[in-house]
């Protein structure tokens, strides 16, 4: 049976040991901060990025080169190993289609490439999750098409809600209307935002931080399917202590025993800004 391998980029907000014990391959985004260009969890922490962000600093992001793209594929091809690379949202980054045109060009020169490639339309533990449960199947000698099929469903059913401090950061980097973003910071109003089709997309506004938590809670409810029998996602914007405070709220309503906690990464805190706080569930289970 040909090895498979297993490939995701850094959006993924998994720390850099889990890519190394696990021997998944790390695709990092490219992230520039005090004019120096760092790779995503290789070369920078995401305290770094919030605390710039906090005196002021605008990081930028960009997706990897085509360059790191034909490298990481040639050597996949070279090496006759069966690949799957779980990417970041096409809806938020040009990483996958970049990644899609390098196939395309690797196959001309070695057409034995066995490479699949997922759109997730998913961001941060999200995305993360569904990594993590590839890792999990692969390590079970799941086969090629269960993993990608898993992959596809997992992707295609993980809800984000999620919370920013300051919609501002969404909007200078393009993530979100300025319109929206103006209506975020009156009057203690806080967003509350979901993705739709890989979108960032504003839900709600809502009134306190205490109603608001509730309110993710409530959807929660509405939402997933068999909560405490899934491993929910949860991160943060170097808040820590708001992250444990909803995993406690969530443990108490729905009894949910499996989590996953993270900070949130530099690419994608780098747009989402310090004191974002989001949690990550399965609408619907296999």
């Amino acid at each position: 049976m040909t090895a498979i391998k297993l490939f995701a980029d850094s959006a993924c907000d998994l720390p850099l040991e889990f890519f190394d014990k696990n021997d998944v391959t790390l695709i990092p985004l490219n992230v520039y901060l005090d004019e120096k260009e760092y790779l995503d969890i290789k070369t920078i922490n995401p305290k770094q990025v919030f605390d710039g962000i906090r005196s002021g600093k605008v990081p930028k992001t960009s997706q990897p080169s085509p360059e790191v793209f034909e490298e990481t594929f040639v050597e996949l091809a070279k090496s006759k190993q069966s690949g799957i690379y779980i990417a970041f949202s096409s809806a938020l980054s040009g990483t996958y289609q970049t990644a899609e045109m390098v196939r395309g060009q690797v196959l001309e020169e070695y057409p034995d490439l066995d490479l699949t490639i997922i759109d997730t339309k998913c961001a941060s533990v999200g995305y993360g999750l569904v990594v993590k449960n590839a890792v999990s199947q692969l390590k079970a000698n799941a086969s090629r098409e269960e993993i990608i099929k898993t992959a596809i469903f997992n992707s295609q059913h993980m809800e984000h809600l999620f919370t920013v401090d300051d919609l501002d950061y969404l909007a200078k980097g393009g993530r979100l209307s300025k319109a929206s973003a103006f209506l975020g910071g009156l009057l203690n109003i806080k967003p509350l935002l979901h993705v739709e089709d890989g979108k960032l997309v504003p839900l709600e506004k809502i009134r306190g931080k205490k109603k608001l938590l509730q309110r993710m809670l409530d959807l929660m409810a509405e939402r997933g399917d068999s909560l405490q029998e899934q491993c929910i996602g949860i991160c943060h914007g170097d808040d820590e202590e708001a992250a444990l405070n909803l995993k406690k709220l969530i443990e108490e309503r729905f009894g949910v025993k499996d989590f996953y906690i993270n900070i949130i990464g530099s690419a994608v805190g780098s747009h989402a800004g310090p004191g974002t706080l989001a949690v990550f569930f399965l609408n619907q289970r296999q």
